[in-house]
């Protein structure tokens, strides 16, 4: 059978987890366009038309990373209780992903082994990725409190933590039985004190207060 010449989105997507497959195994410097070629069955060209190089490759492998993480958070159900969902987005996206692409994780997210030009195709895609998070961060603002920038620093020390945790699990830091349960812990202590308490109305707090105040019922 001959090798397929069609330098498609599946072609792409192919080399794509060839790839990722290699740098599990031995790194970055295990890629080889003449492997990849022959894991997918199909030309070195294919890789060089699609990805302009074996450095364009990894660098879309990077970028890979946070398009495949935002799609898992994504996914997860939207509930009415926005803080466990933004907890569920941490344990069942951040987590779970890292756990079945940790290749991806070192690359993408830690940026080992990449070059200053990789890195910025990749950040390209975290950019892209950040808003996914920074939407299920917005639900714990219904009323508005916190303004743009205080929402983009909460979603960024969510993602500090959640890169932490990740980093520490997979050295084998944490005992696999108690790391979920680690996770969830440390997630819920920093979403409680990102939530903002609801603001007073004419029925609320203020009310109580001024009614302690005066007497009045």
């Amino acid at each position: 059978m001959g090798r397929r010449r069609e330098h498609d989105e599946n072609t792409a997507a192919a080399l794509l987890d060839a790839a990722e497959r290699v740098v599990a195994v031995g790194g970055v410097d295990a890629v080889s366009v003449r492997v990849l070629a022959d894991q997918v069955g199909t030309t070195t060209r294919a890789i060089y038309s699609t990805f302009g190089s074996k450095d364009g490759l990894i660098a879309a492998l990077g970028a890979r990373t946070f398009d495949l993480l935002a799609a898992a958070v994504d996914a997860l159900p939207v509930t009415d209780d926005p803080a466990a969902d933004l907890v569920e987005a941490g344990v069942s996206g951040f987590r779970c992903f890292v756990m079945d692409h940790l290749a991806l994780f070192r690359l993408g997210i830690q940026q080992t082994g990449t070059t200053d030009t990789q890195r910025a195709q990749i950040r390209t895609a975290a950019t892209r990725a950040f808003t996914v998070l920074q939407s299920r961060v917005a639900r714990l603002n219904p009323h508005g409190q916190l303004d743009p920038r205080a929402i983009y620093e909460a979603a960024t020390a969510f993602h500090a933590l959640c890169e932490g945790l990740a980093a520490v699990e997979t050295r084998g830091s944490l005992p696999a039985q108690a790391a979920e349960q680690l996770w969830r812990n440390a997630l819920t202590a920093l979403v409680n004190g990102l939530t903002p308490s609801p603001p007073p109305n004419e029925h609320g707090a203020d009310s109580d207060h001024e009614a302690a105040i005066t007497g009045s019922p």
